[in-house]
Parts: C-alpha cells; structure tokens; sequence
C-alpha cells in the first residue's frame, strides 16, 4: 500500500523541518529541544512542540513528545535517493520512460566513515576520467599494504607535497602511476610515501 505523500507545511514548520534535515546530516543524530529554540530564535520550547507536533501529524518526522533524541526525519525518506529514470545512449537514440524503475543511493557512500574531499588540479589522471577541477572523494587507507595495485591514491610525497596516481607496490618499492603519458612514473622507496586515502567517485560540476 503507497504511502501518503507528506502534507505542506508553513513557514515556521519548513523553516523548523529545513533546519533539523541540515542538522541530522550533518551530525548523524537528532539535536535537543534547546538546540531548536535557539536555532529558531526562540525563548521557550512550547512554539519548537508546537511545529513538531505538526510535523509529525503532517507527516514529515516521527517524534516521541519529550524526548527530542527520538526525532526522525520521514519527508525526505520517502523519495530518497535521486531517480534513476532509464538509459541514455551515447550513440543512437534509446527511448526513455517517465516511471522511475531505480533510484540512485548516495547516502552509501557519503556516510562512509572519514570521507574527504580533494579539488584536481592538474590533468595527469584524464586518462582514467578526472580531470582538472574535478572533486575526488576519498576513504582513508588505514592499511596500504592491503591496497590492490592499480588503486588509484591520494598519496603524500614527504618533500614534494601530494598527489592523485594509481598504487603500484613491488617489494620495498612504491610506483605512483600517472593516467596520462606525458607525466613519467614516480617511483619511491615506501616508507617516503603516506597514503591517505583511495578513490570512492569523481564529482564532476558541469
């Protein structure tokens, strides 16, 4: 059985939904009621209830009055994930349907556990699709001798700052590959090199 769309919500309450959907993403857990009213500018917690109860019989949170902790989101759940709504050729033409058959998850991998980021300068790594000013997200290597060669790292070069290349590992000897013929390998005895972190996606604004 579908479940109901959430029902539209004020100002205050959207203000007061918005507010707590930055705020759970960003910390991972529900803020106090305290948290709230000083968010929303307020004095007493009575108006913060008042929108939550709202929010709850709209739809759009699950909520055991007085206990804050227990707060959940449902407005954004119930489509989460950006729709995946056919293919799309490259070269004829394929036809496309409105009804959306998948949605793409992201939340995988954006809550995976000490994600960062990295801005691409340079084009030593356009033969493995990342280019210049292109954002790398990147997981922490906490063991590089488990790496696979042919990872492609963010690797710190003691002396010469850090670099995007691809892993390569033989004995005693680390390789950093370029994805690009015109930039020569780097090779360094391991114990110079300090991976921090391998390539989970490329973010590419267009």
């Amino acid at each position: 059985m579908p479940v109901p769309d959430p029902q539209p919500l004020t100002d205050a309450q959207q203000q007061l939904y918005d507010w707590l959907e930055t705020y759970i993403s960003s910390q991972r857990h529900s803020p106090s009621i305290r948290q709230m009213m000083e968010a929303m500018g307020l004095r007493s917690p009575a108006p913060i209830q008042s929108r939550l109860r709202h929010l709850q019989q709209k739809g759009w949170i699950t909520w055991q009055e007085g206990q804050a902790r227990t707060l959940q989101l449902l407005g954004g759940a119930r489509s989460a994930g950006i729709p995946v709504l056919g293919a799309v050729a490259a070269g004829g033409l394929v036809e496309t349907f409105d009804d959306v058959q998948d949605r793409l998850d992201l939340a995988p991998v954006l809550d995976t556990r000490g994600l960062f980021a990295l801005t691409v300068n340079g084009d030593s790594m356009v033969d493995a699709h990342i280019a210049d000013g292109d954002v790398v997200l990147m997981e922490p290597v906490s063991d590089p001798a488990r790496l696979r060669n042919g990872t492609i790292v963010s690797a710190q070069v003691a002396g010469s700052g850090t670099t995007l290349k691809h892993f390569h590992r033989q004995g005693g000897t680390v390789t950093l590959e370029a994805a690009n013929p015109a930039y020569a390998p780097i090779m360094l005895p391991a114990e110079q090199v300090n991976v921090q972190g391998r390539l989970i996606a490329v973010w590419r604004q267009v």
